[in-house]
């Protein structure tokens, strides 16, 4: 069956830095675009990134400069390199394949000092 397991959260200062990393199995990854969204306590959940089968990458307003997706098909994972951490970026990020309805558990992401 189809899993994503993210990993990679946790306690940061604002300005520091994290990896998440989201391993998938059960589909053929190299296929399928694949994005990371993030939902802070009574917020919606919001696009941080996304990346295409052949690595594009779009990112969300907010993360711009500061984050980087990244994909590696022989391992079947993509990352996401969070710079410059800050208190609004405190959020449970989720991993996904896009247009299918297969998430992550999420992992959380606490940015304080």
């Amino acid at each position: 069956q189809v899993q994503l397991v993210e990993s990679g959260g946790g306690l940061v200062q604002p300005g520091g830095s994290l990896r998440l990393s989201c391993a998938a199995s059960g589909f053929t990854f190299r296929n399928f675009a694949m994005g990371w969204y993030r939902q802070a306590p009574g917020k919606e959940r919001e696009l941080v990134a996304v990346i295409s089968s052949g690595g594009r990458t779009r990112y969300g307003d907010s993360v711009k400069g500061r984050f980087t997706m990244s994909r590696d098909n022989a391992k079947n994972t993509v990352y996401l390199q969070m710079n410059s951490l800050e208190p609004v970026d405190t959020a449970v990020y989720y991993c996904t394949a896009v247009a299918t309805r297969y998430w992550g558990q999420g992992t959380q992401v606490t940015v304080s000092s």
